[in-house]
Parts: C-alpha cells; structure tokens; sequence
C-alpha cells in the first residue's frame, strides 16, 4: 500500500499534468512535507548499490524538496516501459513530460524548441554518413536483429537523441540506452531529455550555466560553437572570472547577481533585469528564463544557405513560426544591452548580417545552382563522388563555421577556419571538379550527359565572370586593380624597413 504521503504526491504530480493540458498552471516551486516510504525504500538499497548516484541527489535542491527516487521514477501498469520493482511500478527513463508534473512552463518550452526536435536528424543526410558511408549493420541488439551501425549510436544519437526501444520487462535496449540526447525520442511519446544539460542526480542549475555544459554537443568541425566561445571576449571573460559569477545563485540574473562575463545561457536562455530609459538609450524591458534557445537568434545557420529562424520553426509546426527573426534580435538586443551601449550593440550586427550575406552570394548560392546542376554527371550513391565531400564541407563545415564565427565574435574560426577554407575549397577543389564533369560528360557521348554538362559548363562560365569571382580569370576591375597595388606600396613603405 502506497504512504498517505506517496498518495499526496501522486495527486499533487497528477494534477500539474493535467493542469498542464488546460493551460493553466505556471512553474511552480513546492517541497512535500516529508521524504515519501517509497523513496526511502528505494535509498535503503541505491545508497550503497549507488552511492555517487545517493550522493549526488543528497545534495541537490530535489532532496531539500523531499523529492525522492520514486517521485520521478513512478510509473503505473500498462506504461509502455513500465515494470514492477520491489512492488512497486517503475521506469527506468524520466522524460520531460516526468519533469513537468512540477516544471511545467519549462517543460513547455523545451517541447518547442527545437532542441527537443534533435532526434529528427535519424533521417538525415547526416546520419547517412554514419549509418552507410562511416557505418555497417554490424551492432545486432534485440530491437535491432538486422544490425545498426556502432558510428551513428555512439555518435550521432548521443548529442541528437535516439528513439529509446523498450523490451520485455521494461528492459531497454542496448542500441537506444543510455542516451541523454538532447531530442531523445521517449517511450511515453514526448521528445527531449532533460538530464542533457540537467545532469542527474544532481540536476545542477550551476553545471547547466556553465559553458562546458553545451560543449558536449556545440563543438566540432561543423558546429564548434563552444571554440569559438572560448576564442572570444566572453570566453576569456569568463576563465578569467568564473569563480565570481555566482554560477550557483538561485537568481541568476546579469547586472545583478553578475557582470563580468556571459555564459551561453546568459545570452540564450537565463533571465535579464529591465532597465529604464536613459539620455544615451531607450528603457531596456527585462527577460524571464526561457528553455526555448531560439527564441534571441536572428539567423539559422545550420542549412547550406542561412535561414531565418521563423522559417525552420514553420517546417517544423512550432510555436517560434509565428515569432519573426526581427521580435528575436531586439530580444537577443535587450541582452546585449545589460552590458553594452546602443552603438556597440548596432554595429556587431551588421557586421554580421555582411558576413551571411558575403557567404551567400559569393559562395553558397552559386555552389548550390553548380552541384545542383553537376548531379546528372554524377554517380547516384550520396558520397561516392568526390564533389559530394568537397561541397559538404564547404557549407557543411567550413561555411558554418565562418557563420558561427561572426555571430559569436571568434575572428580565428570566421576566418581562418570559416571563410578562407571556404574559398580555399571552392576555387582549388570545387571548380577544377566541376570543370571535369564538364568535360567527361562532354565526352560521354550520351545526349543527356552533353546537355547536362553544356548546362553546368555555361553556369560555370557565369559565375567565374560575375564581380565576385572575375578575379579568378584575371580580369578584376583596373580601377580596383590599382586600389590594392597602391595599398601594397604604401604598407611596404610602412613597414619596408
């Protein structure tokens, strides 16, 4: 029989649930009166089974709250991976829609993110890489008796999240468990995983500001976010002053509990003061914490070519579709403000939107219309043409990176790293390949590979002429010509000697 407390718990529990498909009911801070018998029960045996995982919970705010083991964990019969353990029904995952029974408007939030909605990489061109290019069906586990491929479970669905496969017993499959992927597709139905930046047992608010803790999935050659970070003034900032940013304060709030620095989660989640208007600015409206990291990004540069945010978020029939990317830099602005002036704040954004749109029109439209019209000349498989490799890493990685790079102030990896291995690629390796299907379906003497290649070899010609790329033919503008050679005289009788 269930404590009178376990019972308080269950209604407390069930009625945020259902509170949560009214509408109605905001985050809430409670503590129960006392530690439930259920929870004790299970301490008696995982304090010592367990102890860094005992250890762990003792210290957290969950244990101040007498929020125990089995108020997260319960479960009921007939739950997809629900099972009896020392008499009572249990799972093993505690998904968001476990968290929200308390954490309500954060679950909320997250569920519209598109954090929650990594897991939809599975049927990516991502995941082709490491399921077939990288990938064998060698990994055989119960739910998978065909095979999967060890790269894409030890890789991609470690950060993305997989879809967990329950087996008899509540059981759980090797392929799937353990996951804390960020869009970890859960039995119950709901999407995400808290424990990704929440670590359990503890679920630290300090772990989870600390810019380490995006660094498990934000790094890389294709997204190094958490680099480029440390590069930049924020990132020294930050080792310079971490122990006085009160990164363990209950109110976490720039200007107020800290200043010396930001963190990923001061500019893309935590809470910002309101500040009234002054000679030099306008008032400045405060921010609550939001578990929807994108709503203070202006640009989604993830795809070959930028996209506004409001745009993937329509794909993908979220709330943050009828949010425009203006209503989300003035917020992202409002942050910025907490520490730099009107001026400052004006300027870095256009310095950005110049980096975007450089990578736009010189490189990433013409790119796309030339491989578009390259894959006739193609062999079909994905990855099996070196143009396939040479165009991937040039938006994929290299054209990330110099967008990351702008929009987080890294110079190194917005140059060296970003645009120059852009261009390094497009003119040594890209044009020289595509001039080669030229020719070779040229010679092909197939009719349809002759038009194909007569198409490519015509936008080919068009591009190279257009302004950005006439350089390239050795046909720059004279005026502009003599611009650099004027500047090259006067920096080597600058510094000549």
């Amino acid at each position: 029989m269930k404590t009178q407390t376990a019972l308080l718990v269950v209604s407390l529990l069930a009625g945020g649930l259902s509170s949560i498909h009214r509408g109605t009911l905001r985050a809430q801070a409670w503590g129960l009166p006392d530690l439930s018998a259920e929870s004790k029960a299970c301490i008696e045996c995982h304090r010592i089974d367990n102890a860094g995982v005992y250890q762990q919970w003792g210290r957290s705010k969950h244990h101040r709250a007498n929020v125990g083991c089995f108020e997260c964990h319960m479960s009921k019969e007939g739950e997809v991976d629900a099972y009896v353990h020392e008499g009572q029904w249990i799972n093993t995952i505690v998904s968001p829609k476990d968290c929200a029974r308390c954490h309500t408007r954060e679950a909320g939030e997250f569920a519209h993110s598109h954090h929650s909605k990594g897991a939809r990489i599975l049927g990516s061109l991502d995941n082709v890489l490491a399921e077939v290019v990288e990938g064998n069906r060698g990994m055989i586990t119960p739910a998978y008796p065909k095979g999967n491929s060890a790269a894409a479970v030890n890789g991609c669905w470690q950060c993305h999240g997989s879809e967990i496969k329950v087996l008899a017993g509540g059981k759980l499959d090797p392929a799937t468990w353990p996951n804390t992927g960020i869009g970890r597709i859960n039995p119950d139905g709901s999407e995400g995983s808290c424990s990704a930046c929440h670590s359990r047992h503890s679920f630290s608010a300090e772990q989870a500001r600390n810019p380490d803790n995006c660094g498990k999935c934000h790094m890389g050659p294709d997204h190094p976010q958490m680099e480029i970070y440390y590069e930049s003034k924020h990132g020294i900032a930050f080792r310079a002053f971490k122990d006085k940013l009160n990164l363990d304060s209950s109110k976490w709030v720039v200007g107020e509990d800290y200043n010396l620095a930001p963190t990923c989660a001061t500019c893309h989640m935590s809470a910002t003061p309101a500040r009234p208007a002054t000679k030099t600015r306008a008032a400045v409206a405060g921010l609550p914490v939001s578990h929807d990291v994108g709503l203070r990004i202006s640009w989604n540069n993830r795809p070959a070519i930028s996209v506004r945010p409001e745009v993937s978020d329509k794909k993908m029939g979220l709330p943050g579709g009828d949010v425009n990317w203006e209503t989300r830099r003035r917020t992202m602005q409002g942050v910025c403000m907490n520490c730099h002036e009107q001026q400052w704040v004006d300027n870095f954004y256009v310095q950005y939107d110049a980096l975007i749109e450089l990578y736009h029109e010189k490189f990433a439209k013409p790119g796309t219309a030339l491989y578009d019209l390259a894959k006739p000349l193609l062999r079909p498989a994905e990855f099996s043409n070196e143009l396939d490799w040479t165009w991937y890493e040039i938006w994929h990685h290299e054209g990330r990176r110099a967008r990351h790079g702008a929009s987080m102030m890294g110079p190194d990896y917005t140059h060296w790293h970003g645009t120059y291995e852009v261009a390094k690629h497009f003119y040594s390796k890209m044009i020289p390949e595509l001039e080669h299907l030229v020719h070779t379906g040229r010679q092909s003497g197939d009719p349809k590979k002759t038009a194909a290649a007569d198409a490519l070899g015509t936008k080919i010609g068009e591009v190279l002429d257009s302004a950005n790329h006439r350089w390239y033919l050795n046909k720059m503008d004279a005026a502009e010509l003599k611009e650099r050679q004027e500047r090259q005289e006067e920096f080597r009788k600058r510094y000549g000697n």
